[in-house]
């Protein structure tokens, strides 16, 4: 049995008749760039996570950039940012100018609360907080520290559409949310497309203003801005997953479920829920001190998985100039040298999950 780590045609042939009749309603409709599909999906969006506004752009590395952009961070401003995170979450601050300063993970992965306070200086104007893998952030205790020193508070939740804390769903909480659509994502496009949420009627127009060449009037152009338009096909589509989300999600936790419960290896680590926090398990993230072993065993055994993420953005060549060494973030070093991804996809098989299982608790 061959078992790849992610498998996106699964979650097409679950809906595939849903998503030909709209992708040829969109072909044949004639406008194919923000109309009446993104705008629905902003609106359905916005509703799914709990904020006022949704805006629809390009890329989930449009929304970072654009979102600091947006909160006039740049040359000679701190953002706080988690250490093990995609280097995509660093590179929306670099490209405004701005300084990444680097918190250690806690236990689940996640930005650790209890490192902030110690890392903020008169430099520092936000927080940017990563969902990663599918994990709700410790967001009741970050939030609390954002408001008592007056920081922005900015949500990755690449990997994270549907999670929750205390009730309340990530991209809800900061200042502004941002969203990738990437098609290996739990709420996947057809191709690149991301979207940022926010509450802020201000931070809403900007950014609508900002994606279509600082324009809201065609040819009357108001700023320099950017091209980063949801395009309308990707919209339609998404809005077709969309309505799967609740079950698409439930699928995933009960293969997390069978993994958390059954998975029984004395060498392989296996995630903790964080208390208060819900999954969407976008990623089923075990640690390995014989990593490297166990890749190649399971390689052997046709089983796929991935590496999340072998490079910690602090000690990768683009950022070099930051100063950083090895040795400088032990834990997220560690977690870049013992995480591994194993297969967690929509549509994966009872005898796929049962082969996945029996291998790793085999594993010597």
């Amino acid at each position: 049995m061959k078992i790849m780590p992610n498998r996106m045609d699964r979650g097409f042939y679950q809906y595939q008749k849903e998503f030909e009749d709209k992708a040829l309603e969109v072909l044949r409709s004639g406008w194919y760039v923000l109309g009446k599909e993104v705008s629905l999906f902003e609106e359905e969006f916005a509703s799914y996570v709990g904020t006022k506004y949704c805006v629809g752009l390009a890329s989930g590395l449009d929304a970072l950039w654009i979102a600091f952009k947006l909160l006039h961070i740049g040359a000679g401003d701190e953002v706080l940012v988690q250490g093990n995170t995609y280097i995509a979450s660093v590179m929306g601050i670099t490209m405004n100018g701005a300084t990444p300063v680097f918190i250690e993970p806690d236990e689940h992965y996640g930005m650790d609360p209890e490192k902030i306070e110690q890392a903020i200086t008169d430099k520092t104007k936000a927080v940017l907080v990563t969902h990663l893998y599918g994990m709700a952030s410790r967001m009741d205790e970050i939030s609390v520290i954002c408001k008592k020193y007056n920081l922005k508070l900015v949500e990755d939740c690449a990997q994270s559409h549907g999670a929750c804390f205390d009730g309340k769903m990530t991209g809800s909480f900061g200042d502004i949310g941002c969203f990738s659509f990437y098609p290996s994502k739990n709420l996947g496009a057809f191709g690149d497309a991301g979207a940022i949420t926010t509450n802020d009627p201000d931070i809403d127009r900007a950014c609508r203003t900002f994606r279509n060449y600082g324009s809201q009037k065609r040819y009357y152009n108001e700023i320099v801005g950017a091209n980063s338009r949801l395009d309308e096909l990707q919209a339609a589509l998404l809005r077709v997953r969309l309505t799967h989300m609740n079950e698409l999600t439930e699928e995933k936790r009960k293969i997390a479920d069978r993994y958390s419960k059954e998975l029984n290896n004395p060498k392989i680590k296996l995630p903790k829920v964080i208390k208060g926090a819900t999954c969407v398990w976008h990623q089923y993230v075990i640690t390995c001190e014989e990593r490297e072993r166990l890749i190649n065993y399971l390689n052997e055994k046709e089983i796929g998985t991935i590496i999340h993420y072998p490079i910690p953005p602090h000690l990768q060549e683009c950022y070099k100039y930051l100063g950083h060494k090895e040795g400088d973030y032990p834990i997220t070093e560690k977690l870049a040298k013992t995480v591994l991804s194993i297969p967690m996809y929509n549509g994966m098989t009872e005898d796929e999950q049962n082969y996945v299982i029996d291998a790793i608790n085999a594993f010597k």
